[in-house]
């Protein structure tokens, strides 16, 4: 016996150092696992040798096996870890372990082994980096003797070859990975850096989570406001939840579970998971899956989710490798919105410039209001969009209309209003409003809007000096909801308009106001001219009269008349009959619109009632007509200037009367409060028109009177 024990020891470490050969030359797994079972098989007095990994499962994998009796035990076989057994003691202990006695051992390797005449067994754990990675045991029939007392010490200098094969194989594998890992990873950040597409960059995620974590599935979903999440990228032709589809959250599944906290989710068996997505993917064969968050800027804006059906659960470090391409993505997201943002401000900008352009050219407002309809449906993911102004008899009018339900919607149509609809919402509470689904709108706006097949629509309301004016709506009639920005979009456009009317508005009252001036000092000029006739003149004439008596009583004989006084009562009688008639000439003049009977060339500013003077008028030519006015005054009238000239001119085209007259005599002409300049600026103002005054000193006087037509 002790002859050969040395001879023993010499073949054992040859064993050793063949396998520790296999080892450092890196040899895969598989060729060390097979090296080892067979050596020990060889070296120890046993009929078996196996060798076994443990699995998250609660499983035992056989990746290797020597002898006739572990033809049971095939590589690859997977077995339950239950009851009491060699291979589930040693995963609960960590220890080796004996078992010289299989009469009571239970489960399914307990009762394996009993059939298959296993009398003794010895195994050994072998631990990778401090955890239970798997087991060698050996044994022997019941015709052979239990295994010596030394069989866990000699199977223990194996296992430590093992673990190292398994920790470098390992580390390699994890090397390997991690260099794919990264590959694929900056293949996805040189897309984000390109600033490519979002959809370029979902599709090349999915694509690159599939291959690298070997999974049958990767999915990349966007989550919706109606609580839906819809599929935007899928690895593979035969994806289980297709390209674009939308599915309603809820039940016990990954993308429910996400949504609801924030955080990556797993489902370890899809038998037990439920909701519309779960039902899909277990008709489709998955069994379980993981997902992460795409979170944008603090919000959750989707998930990544990798899915397998195979029997295998998906490594414990696949939520982390999913969250690397998961930050990629949100970046690219942020990209894009980004400059979305920026395209879309720019371009939302430029709509209120043109309208605001519009504004401030004063243009008319059936022409205004259009443009802000056409401007809206152009700017916002909307089909359509409508203008209308609240009447005082509960209705609201279309002002403008633009895009697909002008038909329905054309411009001057009253509608009534009342019921469930966007426009009575705006009147009712003087907010902007939205409907997101038309199936409870009502009234006959409501119910027109539900006919057409309007889904949803905005609102926001024109408020003019504190009131509600009108209304601005746009909408769509696709399934999806508008963006949640619509109204403070469309408030922009309905600041515009109430600024618009607002200052049509003003322009009405101030031309209605300054009717009503004129129209009051034509109405003070009547009734000077009637307090002159009724009043002064009367009494003029009553004194004219008297005299005239006087005259005829010393004429016809009295005695004491003398013919100086009658020489002064003529005299005194033929002023009387001038200061009548010049009354009279000057209650004539202080009504313009007697001058207006006379003429337009009469009304030429400074030709004034009593002044003597000539008027040519010349028929007008095409497009312009011109006058010319020659009006001769007295010299101390005139300042020694000689005859003026004067010309009025106006026509179609010009849109405007012009008037103009002048003189060469002394200037210095002045207007002002008080003068007769000054009441000609007043009433030209009055008319929206102005009026030019150049009088330089020693240069003569130019005056030129420009009215609307």
């Amino acid at each position: 016996m002790s002859g050969e024990e040395p001879g023993g020891l010499a073949e054992e470490q040859a064993a050793l150092r063949r396998v520790a050969t296999l080892v450092a030359d890196g040899t895969s797994p598989e060729e060390v696992f097979a090296a080892v079972t067979d050596e020990v098989g060889q070296l120890l007095p046993v009929e078996f040798a196996i060798m076994g990994r443990y699995e998250a499962d609660d499983t035992v994998t056989c990746v290797a096996a020597w002898g006739a009796p572990a033809a049971r035990f095939r590589v690859g076989s997977r077995s339950k870890l239950k009851g009491k057994n060699l291979v589930t003691i040693v995963l609960e202990t960590g220890c080796p372990a004996r078992v010289d006695n299989f009469a009571h051992a239970s489960g399914p390797i307990g009762v394996v082994g009993r059939e298959s005449g296993f009398h003794s067994a010895v195994g050994t754990p072998i631990v990778v980096d401090g955890r239970v990675w798997g087991v060698m045991t050996v044994g022997a029939t019941q015709l052979q003797p239990p295994l010596p007392a030394g069989t866990e010490a000699r199977l223990e200098q194996f296992t430590e070859l093992l673990e190292t094969a398994v920790s470098n194989a390992e580390s390699r594998a994890g090397l390997a990975r991690l260099a794919d890992e990264q590959a694929a990873l900056r293949r996805v950040a040189t897309l984000v850096a390109r600033e490519a597409q979002p959809e370029e960059v979902f599709a090349a995620v999915v694509e690159e989570v599939g291959r690298l974590l070997c999974v049958q599935d990767a999915h990349l979903c966007r989550y919706e406001p109606d609580d839906t999440a819809t599929i935007v990228a899928a690895s593979g032709t035969d994806a289980v939840l297709p390209v674009g589809s939308t599915w309603p959250l809820g039940g016990k599944n990954v993308l429910t579970s996400i949504h609801e906290t924030g955080r990556p989710a797993r489902i370890a068996s899809y038998a037990d998971a439920s909701g519309p997505v779960a039902v899909a993917a277990r008709e489709r064969g998955a069994r379980t899956s993981v997902g992460t968050p795409i979170i944008v800027e603090q919000r959750l804006w989707g998930a990544v989710v990798a899915g397998s059906s195979g029997d295998q659960e998906l490594p414990v470090d696949v939520q982390a490798r999913l969250g690397s391409f998961t930050e990629l993505v949100a970046t690219a997201i942020a990209n894009a919105e980004s400059r979305t943002g920026l395209a879309r401000l720019a371009e939302e900008q430029a709509a209120l410039r043109r309208v605001a352009t519009l504004v401030a050219r004063g243009v008319p407002q059936d022409e205004l209001f259009a443009a802000v309809a056409e401007e809206v449906v152009w700017l916002l993911p909307v089909d359509f969009a409508h203008m209308g102004r609240y009447e005082s008899d509960g209705t609201v009018t279309v002002i403008a209309t633009s895009g697909s339900t002008v038909d329905r919607f054309p411009v001057g149509l009253r509608w009534p209003l009342g019921g469930n609809n966007l426009s009575t919402i705006v009147f009712e509470t003087g907010r902007p409003g939205r409907i997101d689904g038309y199936t409870k709108a009502f009234g006959p706006l409501g119910d027109t809007g539900r006919q057409i097949g309007i889904r949803s629509s905005a609102g926001t309301p024109i408020i003019v000096e504190g009131r509600v004016w009108g209304v601005v709506t746009a909408g769509s009639t696709v399934e999806q909801s508008l963006p949640a920005d619509v109204e403070s979009r469309l408030g922009s456009f309905t600041e515009l308009v109430a600024t618009a009317v607002a200052n049509a508005e003003s322009r009405a009252e101030l031309t209605a106001s300054r009717a009503r001036i004129v129209a009051a000092a034509d109405e003070s000029r009547r009734r000077i001219e009637r307090d002159l006739h009724d009043g002064a003149q009367q009494r003029l004439v009553h004194a004219v009269i008297v005299l005239k008596l006087a005259l005829r009583a010393l004429s016809n004989g009295d005695a004491n008349a003398r013919a100086g006084d009658r020489g002064a009562a003529a005299r005194r009688a033929g002023e009387r009959r001038a200061a009548g008639a010049g009354a009279r000439h000057s209650a004539r003049g202080a009504d313009p619109r007697r001058a207006g009977r006379r003429g337009r060339g009469a009304r030429v500013p400074g030709l004034r009632g009593g002044e003597r003077g000539r008027v040519r008028r010349a028929p007008p030519r095409r497009g312009r007509g011109d006058c010319l006015f020659r009006h001769q005054r007295s010299a101390h009238e005139r300042g020694q200037a000689r005859p003026c000239r004067g010309r009025q001119s106006d026509g179609p085209s010009c849109g405007q009367l012009r008037a103009e007259i002048r003189d060469d005599g002394a200037g210095g002409a002045r207007g002002g409060e008080g003068t007769g300049l000054g009441g000609l600026e007043d009433r030209v103002s009055a008319l929206d028109g102005r009026l030019v005054v150049e009088s330089p000193p020693g240069g003569g006087t130019r005056v030129c009177a420009v009215l609307p037509i």
